[in-house]
């Protein structure tokens, strides 16, 4: 029983703590950079205040996303840096309560926050972000002309299936053409049973029409036929205008979403570092909540008088070097000097180090 209650204790402190750094954190964040673009916008394009509230709203959800793992490691080393310096540590541990007790409460909290998160980065973010790009791009900027594109995906579903996709390597806004296409046909099972490479299409004002491209057959995954054409009409219902604005930044994916571009493009040799990147960043960054616990909480145990400005004080070299590590990471991942799943883990792994040596010795 007594366990129980010190369980709630703790975690009650932490949860405190967490909430306090959400709020903090993301007032910073706020007010450091999405209050200064809405004043961009509102000075050079006299945005009005339905706008202003929609882009602060849809701005949020990235913006709180950063401050989890923040918020975690600064909850940690403040709540573990009050209890010890009021002796509540060294009282625990004369009852006979080993550390590692002591300290589960706020490393479950980090494991749910970090499981939370990636719920939250998968579902939430990406719709707010598109929404975000929506408000500035049609209702602030007010553009009605459209620009030439790279990577453009556009995908037929019924029915909960893919039924096409199409994908091209550029879209020439003057020309309203299409260049490197490829279009994909499935069938009932979900395999490609068809495809279309064409070396480029046209919108004629009604329909969009391949030139010099070639026909394969596909039956179980083997190749039965190959026909050749000059000229043939793309099966796409949709004028460049809406093609374009359907297309989203890897920002606005989904993970399932970014996966099905990456397969895609690697089928046309197309480097996907970027796309690769992104993908694995909406766990690890969301994993690091789990792992700041692990760093902030024997961190907090250090002695001294003032437990509040350490913890702050602690908490800022530790995300400085944590996204010191992940802003390298990010450049091995793009250059292709690491393998985009290692180049983006790579803080993590040292949290992971870190962590365990720091938890090993505060339970000796």
């Amino acid at each position: 029983m007594q366990i129980r209650l010190l369980d709630k204790y703790i975690f009650r402190e932490v949860c405190l703590a967490f909430f306090f750094g959400i709020c903090g954190t993301s007032a910073v964040f706020v007010g450091s950079g999405t209050l200064f673009r809405i004043a961009q916008y509102i000075t050079d394009y006299g945005a009005s205040l339905p706008s202003i509230i929609k882009i602060f709203v849809f701005s949020l959800p990235g913006v709180v996303m950063w401050t989890f793992p923040m918020s975690m490691l600064l909850a940690s080393l403040l709540t573990f840096g009050r209890l010890s310096s009021a002796s509540e540590i060294t009282a625990m541990k004369s009852c006979g309560i080993g550390f590692g007790r002591i300290a589960a409460p706020a490393i479950f909290l980090g494991f749910v926050v970090s499981v939370g998160a990636i719920l939250f980065n998968e579902h939430v973010v990406p719709r707010a972000n598109t929404a975000y790009r929506n408000v500035i791009y049609y209702e602030i900027e007010g553009n009605s002309a459209m620009k030439s594109q790279e990577h453009l995906i556009i995908k037929e579903i019924e029915n909960g299936k893919i039924q096409r996709l199409v994908y091209a390597r550029s879209f020439e806004a003057e020309r309203q053409r299409l260049m490197g296409v490829s279009l994909q046909i499935f069938g009932p099972d979900g395999k490609v049973t068809h495809v279309e490479n064409a070396e480029y299409a046209e919108w004629t004002g009604t329909e969009w029409v391949m030139y010099k491209g070639d026909v394969y057959e596909i039956a179980d995954e083997h190749l039965e036929r190959r026909m050749r054409f000059e000229r043939q009409v793309l099966p796409v219902q949709k004028d460049p205008r809406q093609i374009i604005r359907e297309q989203k930044k890897p920002e606005e994916m989904t993970m399932r979403e970014l996966r099905r571009q990456i397969a895609l493009m690697q089928t046309q040799y197309v480097n996907t570092s970027k796309l690769e990147t992104e993908l694995y960043q909406r766990v690890s960054i969301p994993m690091a909540s789990l792992i700041f616990t692990l760093i902030g909480v024997p961190l907090g145990l250090q002695p001294t008088r003032n437990s509040s400005s350490a913890g702050f004080a602690m908490s800022i070299i530790i995300i400085f070097i944590y996204y010191a590590l992940m802003t390298m990471g990010n450049a091995f991942a793009r250059g292709e000097v690491l393998p985009a799943m290692l180049a983006v883990w790579l803080p993590n792994i040292v949290g992971i180090i870190a962590g365990g040596i720091l938890l090993r010795r505060a339970s000796q």
